[in-house]
């Protein structure tokens, strides 16, 4: 039906006949002549309609926003004045000969080109009109070559692409499991995988070597702009390396990624800081690096003063006080400041106290805040030693358990530095290391795995039966830019130390072996050292793309109700098809739906 694409055509074409099919991405009557954008992938072409050709002519005139089209015509270059050079095909268009309307359109709901803003639940309703917009069309663009890198990458290191199972077995991955009931198998069911870890482990055993995948993961978990119910990951494992082998395959496959696609040089190797460091500088184990704050900890100083809201967090084994100094925020007015305060109060503080410090040669009559003479001049001259205060700063503080500090603190730190443009640099990546093994549920009494129960600890099976709470995870995270695009691990590759660690997490024999038997099974005939990691690809390209939700990465993505308004799903099912699955269905109460 065309020779050519749209968008492909240029001044190497002058005088070729070429047959053409697209959308009218706008019409233009001028004088008589009509002048048309044509519009497919590759992208637009203007094409043009003379009177004398009266067939034509009557056509392009009928013809509106949306149309379906085919052309024939000639190239020919623009009239000297009309080359547009914001047009790829600028200098030259199509004099068309005949038209043939493939179909006709109805007014799309909204612009497809437009600065007007369209309600979220609108764009995903009407997608495949959405994704007609020339920004849409430039992130799935990208996101194909990023996939078609990653591929090319990883076949040439000798990675051996498989699949596994979609309809697999419930396993504790941190999140609910989506369950799909068996018709077959009367009150039994299968799960969608929360991610393909323990196949992936099991091909390992199988003496696969190198594997990777880019597959569909399931997780029934409340939603965030970087969160869906269905999401694609890059899932590589490889055998006989370990963590610092397999993350410098790992970073050299990012690097090349961002050089080829985007045309941004990484650094040529990513720092490596610890968990504990992260949590102690940043507040948050994905930090990023391009805000130049830092917290300190200053409970030592605190300790002894009578202000009770930092004495007792600086003398609870469980609390934490920091200062946040901010260069030049002296400027910031009270009700920025009560901005912040609020803000800061989503992640559970009570407050935020602040000191600006207008002349830091002054001593306490350079200090201006209402905390100020809760405390002797000493306490606050070393607070602003440690903090590293200057003349014009500002200083925040948080103080209360540890947990609320770090989130409600490390959140602070993030948005005060996009809000003041204070960022160093484009691209930071780093990775994270020594998480710990297990952090304690205080309400389920239960110690909990940080990454998954087939992580390998960094000690001996005896250390950490000993103290679980001590023991560090071979466990490394890639963080780019405050968000994390990938985790991995060295995992556990005896029958013994895996047994322990599901002990230590509340697993008795029987539910080990009701839901882990085949991997208990298998560690016992030959299991190779082995590691791997994951990449979430719609955060990856979301954060390539500078998009701000995954959902603009994602073809038809779910919103954040986990919803899809395009097909309407989820929907309920008929009477037999229930009958079918032996299932019942109960009646949700009003309360219990809301």
């Amino acid at each position: 039906m065309r020779t050519h694409k749209c968008g492909e055509l240029n001044k190497d074409n002058l005088g070729e006949a070429v047959e053409l099919c697209g959308w009218v991405h706008r019409r233009r009557d001028h004088g008589g002549v009509i002048f048309i954008d044509l519009r497919d992938r590759a992208g637009l072409v203007q094409v043009v309609f003379n009177p004398e050709a009266e067939d034509t002519f009557a056509i392009a005139e009928s013809v509106r926003s949306e149309y379906v089209l085919r052309v024939e015509g000639i190239v020919r270059d623009r009239l000297e004045g009309t080359v547009n050079s914001n047009m790829a095909t600028g200098e030259i268009e199509i004099l068309v000969s005949y038209i043939e309307v493939l179909n006709e359109a109805e007014t799309p709901p909204f612009p497809i080109e437009s600065d007007i803003e369209v309600n979220e639940e609108m764009r995903l309703r009407y997608r495949y009109i959405d994704l007609r917009k020339t920004a849409m069309l430039e992130k799935m663009t990208m996101r194909r070559d990023v996939t078609r890198h990653l591929r090319n990458f990883l076949d040439n290191e000798e990675f051996f692409e498989m699949e596994t199972p979609i309809l697999t077995k419930a396993t504790p991955e941190g999140a609910r499991d989506y369950i799909v009931p068996s018709r077959t198998h009367p009150n039994a069911f299968f799960a969608l995988p929360q991610s393909p870890q323990l196949y992936k482990q099991l091909l390992m055993m199988a003496g696969m070597d190198k594997y990777y995948q880019i597959v569909r993961c399931f997780r029934d978990e409340d939603l965030r702009a970087d969160r869906q119910p269905e999401f694609t990951q890059l899932d590589i494992e490889t055998s006989f390396m370990n963590e610092d082998e397999i993350m410098a395959v790992m970073e050299e496959m990012i690097r090349q990624l961002y050089k080829e696609v985007i045309d941004v040089r990484l650094d040529e190797q990513f720092p490596k800081i610890t968990y504990q460091e992260s949590m102690s500088r940043y507040g948050c184990d994905r930090p990023d690096l391009r805000i130049p704050l830092e917290l300190v900890d200053i409970a030592d100083e605190m300790k002894g003063v009578e202000f009770k809201v930092f004495s007792g967090p600086a003398n609870d084994p469980n609390g934490r006080v920091v200062a946040l100094r901010i260069p030049g925020g002296a400027k910031l007015t009270r009700k920025e400041i009560d901005i912040y305060t609020k803000y800061v109060s989503i992640y559970g503080a009570k407050g935020l106290a602040y000191i600006k410090v207008n002349d830091r040669d002054a001593g306490l009559e350079g200090l201006q805040s209402p905390i100020v003479k809760f405390a002797p001049e000493e306490v606050w001259e070393a607070v602003m030693s440690k903090a590293g205060a200057q003349t014009g700063d500002l200083i925040f503080f948080g103080a209360d358990k540890a947990k609320i500090v770090n989130e409600a603190m490390g959140a602070l730190r993030v948005k005060i530095g996009l809000d003041l443009d204070l960022l160093e640099g484009d691209w930071k990546p780093v990775w994270v290391v020594d998480f710990p093994m297990f952090d304690w549920d205080d309400k389920n009494q239960r110690w909990n795995a940080i990454h998954h129960p087939f992580t390998a600890p960094s000690c001996s099976e005896e250390e950490l039966k000993a103290d679980p709470g001590a023991a560090l995870s071979r466990a490394y995270d890639l963080v780019l830019n405050g968000t994390e695009v990938g985790g991995g691990s060295i995992r556990i590759n005896k029958t013994g130390m895996q047994q322990t660690v599901l002990e230590i997490l509340g697993i008795g024999e029987q539910e080990a072996q009701d839901k882990f038997g085949f991997l208990l099974e298998a560690l016992k005939y030959g299991c190779p050292p082995h590691g791997g990691m994951a990449y979430g690809l719609d955060r990856l390209v979301m954060l390539m793309t500078g998009s701000a939700s995954i959902r603009d990465v994602i073809a038809f993505p779910k919103t954040q109700s986990a919803a899809c308004p395009l097909v309407d799903a989820p929907a309920a099912v008929s009477d037999e098809q229930l009958r079918e699955l032996s299932i019942k269905l109960r009646k949700v109460a009003a309360k219990e739906e809301a």
